[in-house]
């Protein structure tokens, strides 16, 4: 029976240790990697779910006529670059790790944007909807 030198059970040891060190930074890598498109997973989630809130409720006040209003609040995500409304929708584009997101949202009523319009901050917002004295749109506005 032969006996290891000190050397040969240095470098098995070293060679062991090197093999472990890799599979961590590779386990890692790939959760690094899978928590970006996450994160951005729940960033479009929350875009949504507020643009889906302000138009549903915008539908809601215009059927309903002047003067009715409503006062919702919405989550916004950060990285927001622009909120605006055009041929009744709600556009809004959002910085992702892999690049501009641009969604819009569709109306079937006339919606229009105040006076005070929402700031692109992130946090919870307080979003005013109101039917005007016309009766042919619905302005939306920082409440």
């Amino acid at each position: 029976m032969k006996r290891k030198s000190k050397a040969q059970i240095s470098f098995e040891y070293l060679i062991i240790m090197g093999f472990v060190t890799f599979i961590i930074f590779m386990v890692l890598g790939i959760a690094i990697f899978y928590s970006g498109g996450i994160k951005d997973r729940i960033k479009i989630t929350q875009m949504t779910n507020c643009a889906n809130k302000i138009i549903s409720t915008a539908e809601g006040v215009f059927y309903a006529g002047n003067p009715s209003r409503a006062t919702i609040t919405c989550q916004l995500p950060e990285n927001i670059q622009e909120i605006y409304i055009g041929d009744n929708s709600l556009v809004i584009s959002i910085q992702t790790s892999s690049g501009l997101e641009r969604r819009a949202f569709s109306s079937n009523v006339p919606i229009s944007e105040g006076t005070d319009w929402l700031t692109i901050s992130p946090g919870i917002k307080k979003i005013k909807l109101e039917a005007l004295d016309s009766g042919n749109t619905v302005e939306i506005s920082k409440g």
